[in-house]
């Protein structure tokens, strides 16, 4: 089973969300997640925001919307 940083766990949410990891990987990611209350806040707000946007595409969002989004990104800050 592959083990992650906090910083490479975030890189990997995505894919993660979308099941386009390896199995170890995903193992790899559970096991992080089960003993990192950080990086399962941070999903659980990754996850918040993708419910909240739905299947909009980034271009359909007003100028505002995109940017608090990409400054909110920007700023989280991994324990």
């Amino acid at each position: 089973m592959k083990r992650f940083t906090c910083g490479e766990l975030a890189e990997l949410l995505t894919a993660y969300l979308e099941d386009a990891l390896d199995q170890p990987s995903r193992d790899g990611v559970r096991e992080h997640l089960a003993g990192c209350e950080g990086c399962e806040r941070y999903l659980g707000q990754f996850r918040a925001t993708i419910r909240a946007l739905g299947d909009q595409p980034p271009e359909k969002l007003s100028a505002g919307v995109r940017d608090r989004l990409m400054s909110a990104f920007r700023q989280h800050r991994h324990p």
